[in-house]
């Protein structure tokens, strides 16, 4: 009998909901931060990264290039708080990581502007985003950790998938608040005052989130490794082999690269894009946005299923090569006004949904490939370097080379050419990986 028979008597069916909630929400405020401040990004460039002598491409630009200091702090993060999850737990660790970025988040909401303080706004902005990266650093390894430590034999695809689930909760969550404070205040209104209001809600949303992770329970895993030896808990990276964990790493980032890129591009780079290369009315591309998000949020907790059943790597591929052959077929379609709002709406339901069958099966993939003493910090830095190059770039990136180049294609070219090459590490996994336990 495997040991995972007697962990599914242990463990109650209470302590495994609370694990999927209490590890989603913290993740849910981190996306919904990110999204907002993707979906306000032409006003935030206005606000602070204008003194009124840069064209709108160029503050653009700035700002995007603030969106991508965030995440290359992220891998800080991930480092930081991923060797306190490994050492003293799960659970302490996330309701840190959940206070700081929380706290971040809000202090955006009443951070002064360039009209204001001149030079000051811009950097302090920068600042608070640099504080946002390493909170968020902390939080995928943590929250996949505790999903996928407490799943049940068998359903560790669909645990995991819920932190995938919630990434599009609280991007559709943005946008819906964006949305909303875009229909009830007027243009002015919203440009002068009211993004303010979506970064300040993140002080209620923390409030919640804090009470839920502190009924969380500690994970029997790293209960586990820590009743078993606590010397070794305390120097993880040690124990598991520093060289065996690098490789793990960079294989973990190869096969990410293609989600983060595809991810940020027609999730949150894509108003942008549409305002500033297609002309679609700030309205128009936040519809768009939704509806990318909705067929992103439709497909991942199928294919968390799924790859339960079958395994990820087909899983994995199959998004990864649907990306690679509709991505430049999709944007044309959005490319051409004669189409109708109709078929541009399929369009970027179809674009989210491609990659939502990537993202279903990422985090269990990447838990199965670290064991217990190591899986917080591998998990967090696979992940968010990952995101660090190929998705906080994604906007300055995408908008740097259409500014120089006039190719409006190259949101296509940048997604293909990523999950390319992310198709061929997801061909290196085994495909009964699914069915082992997770290495202890």
């Amino acid at each position: 009998m495997t040991s995972s028979t007697p962990r599914s008597d242990v463990i109650s069916s209470t302590a495994r909901r609370r694990a999927i909630v209490a590890g989603s929400v913290g993740n849910f405020i981190e996306w919904y931060e990110f999204g907002i401040y993707g979906f306000l990004a032409t006003i935030l460039a206005a606000q602070f990264f204008s003194d009124g002598q840069q064209t709108g491409i160029e503050s653009l630009i700035a700002t995007y290039a603030s969106f991508a200091i965030a995440f290359f702090f992220r891998p800080v993060g991930a480092a930081l708080f991923g060797r306190i999850g490994d050492r003293i737990g799960r659970k302490p660790t996330l309701i840190l990581v959940l206070v700081m970025m929380s706290g971040a988040t809000a202090l955006i909401g009443i951070l002064p502007t360039y009209a204001s303080i001149g030079i000051a706004a811009p950097i302090l902005l920068t600042i608070v985003r640099i504080l946002q990266g390493l909170s968020a650093g902390g939080e995928f390894g943590g929250a996949v950790s505790v999903m996928t430590e407490f799943a049940p034999a068998g359903k560790r695809g669909f645990y995991g998938s819920w932190q995938s689930f919630t990434v599009a909760l609280g991007l559709l969550g943005g946008a819906g608040t964006v949305a909303l404070l875009s229909s009830l205040l007027s243009e002015a209104d919203l440009a002068a005052w009211g993004w303010r209001i979506a970064f300040l809600l993140a002080i209620p949303l923390g409030a919640v989130a804090l009470f839920l992770r502190l009924k969380l329970e500690e994970t029997p895993e790293f209960q586990k490794v820590a009743a078993a030896d606590t010397t070794k808990v305390a120097e993880p990276v040690v124990r598991a082999g520093a060289a065996e964990t690098a490789k793990a790493i960079l294989l973990g980032i190869g096969r990410l690269m293609g989600w983060s890129a595809a991810g940020y591009t027609f999730l949150v780079v894509m108003p942008s894009y549409l305002q500033s290369s297609l002309n679609a009315s700030f309205q128009e591309a936040l519809i768009s946005t939704v509806l990318a998000n909705a067929g992103f949020a439709a497909t991942i907790l199928p294919a968390g299923w799924l790859s339960d059943k079958i395994g990820r790597r087909w899983v994995m591929l199959t998004g990864t090569g649907l990306i690679v052959i509709l991505a430049l077929p999709l944007l044309n379609v959005l490319q051409n006004p004669d189409l109708g709002v109709g078929v541009h709406g399929l369009a970027v339901f179809v674009a989210g949904a491609v990659v939502g069958l990537i993202a279903g099966p990422g985090p269990a993939m990447l838990a199965e490939m670290f064991p217990t003493s190591v899986r917080y910090t591998g998990l967090g830095l696979s992940y968010s370097i990952s995101n660090a190059v190929f998705s906080g770039s994604a906007g300055l990136i995408i908008t740097s080379l259409i500014a120089s180049t006039g190719d409006v294609d190259v949101p296509a070219y940048y997604v293909m050419a990523t999950c390319l090459v992310s198709a061929i590490a997801i061909g290196t996994l085994r495909g009964n990986a699914h069915r082992a336990e997770l290495r202890k």
